[in-house]
């Protein structure tokens, strides 16, 4: 998506580590008419696939899953990092490494939210090794759904977690996937399913 490349090649700043900041628009400060049109163009390309649920993982990915829940017209579901004492016992849960972090966790969703009768989208905000939306993808398997496929924002594609996944027939969308970054500079992946 050229203008989420543009944003992130004005914006973004290249950390030690692999590290993408783009938090003056997606993920600490939120540039609320610019995530909307980002939900709207992962709507737009799972238009029509039956979705009626849409799952993301706390905090960061919530803002633009409820952008794309929005334009498809159904609810958002997030996965808790930390089960909290408003969430019953009875939970479906499944393991995640969180890159950016360098921790692991157990991600839990509450029963009463996911059945056989769900086809769901997983959506987040960066795709880099996988381990998230694999973890998001394990829940909806718990709960006997159906994933329809998994959405990110930015993809690190050098780390390979959305090729990987591509590769077990997981249907992939990534608005923007990054081939190389380093300072100054941060080559693009072309986008086949780019309309904006």
């Amino acid at each position: 998506m050229k203008l989420l490349e543009d944003k992130i090649t004005a914006e973004g700043k290249v950390l030690p580590g692999n590290i993408l900041k783009v938090d003056g628009f997606l993920n600490h400060r939120i540039d609320v008419e610019f995530v909307m049109l980002l939900g709207k163009e992962i709507a737009r390309r799972y238009e029509g696939c039956g979705v009626n649920k849409i799952l993301t993982i706390e905090a960061s990915g919530i803002a633009v899953a409820t952008a794309a829940a929005f334009y498809l017209n159904v609810p958002l579901i997030f996965a808790k990092k930390h089960k909290s004492g408003n969430i019953a016992d009875d939970v479906y849960s499944a393991g995640a490494h969180s890159f950016t972090h360098g921790n692991d966790y157990v991600a839990v969703v509450s029963k009463e939210y996911l059945s056989a009768d769900d086809t769901v989208l997983i959506v987040d905000d960066f795709l880099a090794l996988g381990s998230a939306l694999e973890c998001l993808m394990s829940i909806v398997e718990q709960a006997g759904g159906k994933v329809a496929g998994c959405a990110s924002i930015i993809e690190k594609g050098y780390q390979g977690g959305g090729d990987k996944l591509r590769a077990k027939g997981v249907r992939v969308e990534s608005l923007a996937i990054i081939e190389s970054m380093e300072t100054g500079k941060i080559t693009y992946r072309p986008d086949e399913g780019e309309l904006l």
